[in-house]
């Protein structure tokens, strides 16, 4: 029993020696308050009620100077006893951890605070926050990118306070989030201002492919590319440039979405509102050509005002397929006014109406029976076209090309760049149209046809033409005579083509002339075999013919143009065609 006593005696007297220690003990991290109980050189002894004091530099003192024996001062304990049994104190700590638990109950997230910047450190600036430091990242300086950061240094500045770690002592910073808030704020205010039609100056922002943004103290708008003018803008840069101040209309308020619409030539005098007066039509001008386009060019008459001269109304000689071969962007031409329309905004000008017309005097220049000079220029497949002089045309049917002999094609007897003679038949002014005749320069051979061949003459000619009632020779003189099937051979013979070729050169007898029905008929037989009266009535065509109207009564002996047609169903051949004639 004594001795359970003296177990329980001596318990009770380590405790209390533990407390009596503990109590002796300063809390660690803890800030606590302390005397000052001597300041000597580079330290200040403190007392903080532990069972020593408490050594801190002098360093940590802002005025050591200032600090006298019990003052009482704020201090951070670090170590409750070192080894050598001293308080290891911090003043500087207990200071930063005073200030860090201010900005932490004072600010939350969201917070606008003041700041210095105290300087550059990697990724953004420094900031002093109420004495302490927070993080400004580079890109929350503000609301563009900024590349230079020396001119914040030293300034005083609001920011936003986007994140806060009490357990890290992080505070990170935003100044372009408080920046585009307030601007925002301006916006919304500004927007209720703006009222549509009214004139407000603004500085260029931007420029686009489409248009321009125009800072309007605030509160960006756009001018559409059709606004910026009222001529014709290609690009927006051609009429404004950045950071230039204009003075712009307002066109449109979308509150909702936050847009705005203006207009530059609003802003301007319209001028088509005049333009009657200014460009009658009938005015001749001149002007600069701006664009050209398939079907005709755009001429600039004065800034804002284009007219257009249609490729039609380029020459009036010239058929001009593109604008190109005659004009080029930046040339200057003279024009008249054609017509305008206010409402659409179109003027028609036309460049040949600044010229005479050369159509105007060509019946007085070649009248009618005028024999004229003039090189072939083109083929159509019924007839040539000769030009008479520059821009002025005549053509010549294929009817009108051989006293002679019919021509399918008028390749046939011209080529083209040959220099021919025709005589002018006909002038149609308003068409501008002249009909040529190559045979009327040339005697009619057959006026003088007696002179030259008479029945039963023997003559040489060549083989031209196949049909199915016999071949056309063509003889000296270039006029054609026919051989009619009868009269090829004494043998009879069932197809033309198997008996004469094309371009076969024959000897024949003259059977029968006809000058009024420019016919001559030829035999390729001996002489004596039938009497001239039989000879010659060979040459009646086959009645199928006669039948459907090919010949008039009296054509039977060579079948120009309808006789040939028949024989040949209408179509054209010659000795290059594949196909063989109609039999």
């Amino acid at each position: 029993m004594l001795k359970k006593q003296e177990k329980n005696t001596a318990e009770r007297q380590a405790f209390a020696e533990m407390l009596e220690q503990s109590q002796n003990q300063a809390p660690e991290q803890r800030i606590v308050k302390g005397m000052v109980l001597e300041v000597r050189p580079g330290e200040v002894l403190v007392d903080v009620g532990a069972k020593s004091e408490g050594v801190i530099p002098a360093s940590e003192f802002a005025d050591v100077a200032a600090v006298k024996p019990g003052d009482e001062v704020d201090v951070l304990v670090i170590q409750s006893e070192n080894d050598e049994g001293t308080v290891v104190l911090s003043k500087k700590l207990a200071d930063e951890k005073i200030k860090w638990e201010a900005v932490f109950q004072r600010y939350q997230e969201g917070s606008v605070v003041k700041g210095v910047v105290k300087g550059k450190v990697r990724g953004g600036l420094l900031v002093d926050v109420a004495g302490v430091d927070a993080f400004l990242p580079g890109s929350q300086i503000d609301l563009v990118p900024v590349h230079e950061t020396d001119a914040f240094v030293g300034n005083e500045y609001e920011f936003k306070l986007i994140k806060l770690v009490p357990e890290r002592r992080n505070i990170i910073l935003s100044r372009r989030e408080l920046l585009e808030e307030q601007q925002s704020e301006k916006r919304r205010a500004l927007l209720e201002t703006l009222a549509v039609g009214e004139k407000r100056k603004g500085r260029v922002k931007n420029i686009t492919d489409f248009g321009a943004f125009v800072d309007l103290d605030g509160i960006d708008g756009l001018i559409h590319i059709t606004d910026l003018s009222w001529g014709r803008v290609k690009h927006p840069s051609e009429v404004v440039q950045p950071d230039q101040e204009i003075e712009v209309v307002i066109l449109d308020v979308d509150r909702e979405r936050g847009r705005v619409s203006l207009g530059l030539k609003q802003a301007q005098p319209n001028p088509w509102e005049t333009i009657e007066a200014k460009y009658p039509v009938n005015a001749r001008l001149r002007g600069k050509v701006v664009s050209l386009a398939p079907y005709g060019a755009f001429i600039e008459l004065e800034p804002g005002i284009e007219g257009l001269v249609h490729v039609s109304e380029f020459s009036w000689t010239r058929h001009v397929s593109r604008p190109s071969d005659m004009l080029q962007v930046g040339d200057e031409v003279d024009v008249m006014v054609l017509s305008v329309n206010k409402e659409d905004q179109k003027i028609a000008l036309g460049i040949r109406q600044t010229e005479e017309n050369p159509w105007d005097t060509v019946a007085e220049r070649f009248p009618v029976g005028t024999r004229v000079k003039g090189k072939v220029r083109n083929f159509t497949s019924y007839g040539a076209f000769v030009q008479m002089e520059d821009g002025i045309d005549g053509m010549i049917h294929v009817s009108d090309m051989s006293w002679t002999r019919k021509v399918n094609h008028p390749t046939e007897v011209l080529q083209k760049g040959q220099e021919v003679e025709a005589v002018v038949l006909e002038i149609d002014t308003a068409g501008q149209r002249i009909s040529l005749g190559l045979k009327q320069a040339q005697e009619d051979p057959w006026t003088t046809i007696t002179s030259h061949y008479a029945v039963g003459q023997t003559v040489k000619g060549k083989v031209s033409k196949i049909a199915s009632f016999g071949a056309f020779v063509e003889l000296e003189g270039g006029v054609d005579g026919l051989v009619h099937i009868s009269q090829i051979s004494d043998q009879h013979v069932e197809h033309v083509k198997d008996a004469l070729k094309v371009g076969q050169e024959v000897e024949a007898r003259i059977v029968r002339i006809d000058r009024d029905e420019r016919r001559i008929g030829l035999s390729l037989r001996p002489a004596g075999e039938a009497t001239p009266e039989e000879e010659a009535a060979a040459f009646d065509l086959p009645e199928e013919y006669k039948n459907e109207g090919a010949l008039k009564a009296g054509q039977n002996i060579v079948g120009l143009a309808s006789a040939f047609d028949q024989a040949f169903g209408g179509e054209e051949w010659s000795p290059d065609s594949k196909d063989e004639p109609a039999k």
